[in-house]
């Protein structure tokens, strides 16, 4: 099978972040318990901004909120720039994304971030160079639909132009893929740390192109 276009996965599939140490960092910026801090975060709020019910300032502002720490704008307005900025300062690119990328921009295939993310994302893949290499930028706080809903992946095909048969995604959570399957689009689980997946490296799935 050769395909047409290619939905590609951000975090652990492009790039890598220590999400530990990003909501600890929040935490020290806003002078609150890390581990409390992260555990409303998480529980309360992430998947809210996941799908863009909630803004990230509001969900910050929020989760202090839970902790008993309410906060004042000007310094909930400086904590969303250093959401931002540990992002940035934590991120790992992972070798073969950016050759990846360039082969299949090279070879005519039209191509989707397609990524569970906050606001936080836009910016990081704009200041790599990343979201030059695309097509299309399919972020889940943007788009109101997180995978492994349907309506995210159907997004990214309306705005490629392109039919799920002709269409390959690569992930590395196995729930997201069986999300894409689910619309038709064939999907590669991509596992960098063991050999569970279909494929431990981008580069092997270039010989479907």
């Amino acid at each position: 099978m050769t395909y047409r276009a290619c939905l590609v996965d951000v975090f652990d599939t492009v790039l890598s972040v220590d999400f530990e140490q990003h909501n600890a960092g929040l935490a020290r910026h806003a002078g609150v318990d890390p581990e409390r801090f992260a555990a409303v975060l998480v529980a309360d709020w992430l998947h809210l901004v996941m799908d863009g019910r909630v803004s990230t300032e509001d969900a910050l502002a929020g989760a202090l909120h839970e902790v008993g720490s309410p906060i004042e704008q000007d310094a909930l307005a400086a904590l969303v720039r250093a959401d931002e900025q540990l992002l940035h300062d934590l991120h790992v690119l992972h070798d073969d994304a950016v050759p990846f990328l360039e082969s299949l921009r090279a070879a005519g295939v039209r191509t989707a971030f397609v990524s569970n993310c906050s606001s936080n994302t836009r910016p990081l893949l704009i200041a790599l160079g990343l979201a030059d290499l695309v097509d299309e930028l399919v972020l889940s706080c943007e788009v109101g639909a997180a995978k492994p809903e349907p309506a995210i992946y159907r997004t990214a095909l309306d705005a490629l132009g392109v039919q799920a048969s002709e269409t390959v995604f690569v992930d590395d959570q196995r729930s997201y893929c069986e999300g894409a399957a689910s619309v038709g689009i064939d999907a590669v689980l991509i596992d960098r740390f063991t050999s569970s997946g279909d494929i431990a490296a981008l580069g092997e799935l270039l010989e479907r192109f």
